[in-house]
């Protein structure tokens, strides 16, 4: 099973290695698979991080290990430049976590990667994963097992719970990306179907919006152009979300009659999906089609 530019072999670096997020989750990430071979911080005293080496840039630990992705556990304020020092070292395959990246740094790393013909997940992101094999980012490993399901998430929460509840019915993913709830971000659901409904691993696709935006209406658009066949069961955080308010992240802004749960469900059960308002309805129904993996 591989993803779009990483596979459970791919060399990956940890930029703000030594902060406390940092260290722990690279710690954790490597733990559960994923081939950490470098952490990079400008901090001279470094050394290393339960023996994985730290560096000062990027392009020393490129030139070191030949690490061609990155997780980076940086300040909001300094993605943009972090996401910069990667792309010019060679980076390849970027994944961003921090919550309230400024729309404006957003818009000129969009711009670098897409140059640079990268692979951004973020602006604020969980992380992606292969599931027992390699995971790039926070998600829990209670919710994560291999399985049938390509999981797209733009609800962090919603995810692992909705992820954890189907692992306990025996059911896992193929491959989970959580591609986050900001206004401008790398990659956005319709950008997965391809992979999803090419790849032979994945047998269906979850995805779990939430209100605001377009991003699942985008989906159900693209989903149709493209002819794409297999199934798809949606839920849609944020049923009592009024007009004009915003709901944790930039993207969660209904205007008018746009970004409403309704005209997600419109669109998406135009496209075939099936469509859930309740934790509960969508694990049964994915348990129910899909016994064997539950059995």
């Amino acid at each position: 099973m591989t993803v779009p530019l990483v596979t459970p072999e791919t060399p990956v670096l940890i930029q703000g290695a030594t902060g406390r997020a940092g260290r722990r989750h690279a710690v954790l990430m490597r733990d559960y698979g994923t081939n950490i071979v470098a952490g990079v911080s400008p901090r001279t005293d470094a050394g290393d991080i339960d023996g994985i080496p730290v560096f000062a840039t990027c392009a020393d630990a490129v030139a070191a290990t030949g690490a061609t992705a990155s997780v980076v556990i940086v300040r909001p304020t300094e993605v943009r430049d972090a996401v910069f020092e990667a792309l010019d070292a060679g980076i390849s395959l970027l994944v961003t976590v921090a919550e309230g990246v400024p729309v404006a740094d957003c818009i000129d790393v969009l711009e670098r990667v897409r140059a640079a013909g990268a692979r951004w997940i973020g602006a604020s992101t969980p992380g992606i994963a292969i599931p027992g094999r390699l995971k790039m980012g926070f998600l829990p490993a209670v919710s994560l097992a291999p399985g049938p399901l390509g999981l797209m998430s733009k609800s962090g929460t919603l995810s692992y719970e909705v992820g954890y509840r189907l692992v306990g019915r025996g059911i896992g993913q193929s491959l989970w990306v959580g591609v986050g709830g900001d206004m401008v971000k790398g990659t956005r659901f319709a950008d997965l179907i391809p992979f999803f409904d090419a790849d032979p691993e994945t047998k269906a696709m979850l995805l779990i919006g939430e209100v605001g935006g377009t991003e699942e209406e985008d989906f159900a658009a693209a989903y149709q152009e493209l002819g794409a066949q297999k199934p798809v069961y949606a839920i849609v955080a944020g049923s009592t979300t009024r007009e004009g308010i915003a709901m944790g992240h930039a993207g969660a802004l209904i205007h008018g009659t746009s970004g409403t749960i309704e005209a997600k469900t419109r669109a998406l059960e135009a496209a075939g999906a099936r469509v859930f308002t309740r934790i509960r309805d969508i694990v049964d129904a994915i348990a129910a089609d899909f016994p064997a993996a539950a059995g």
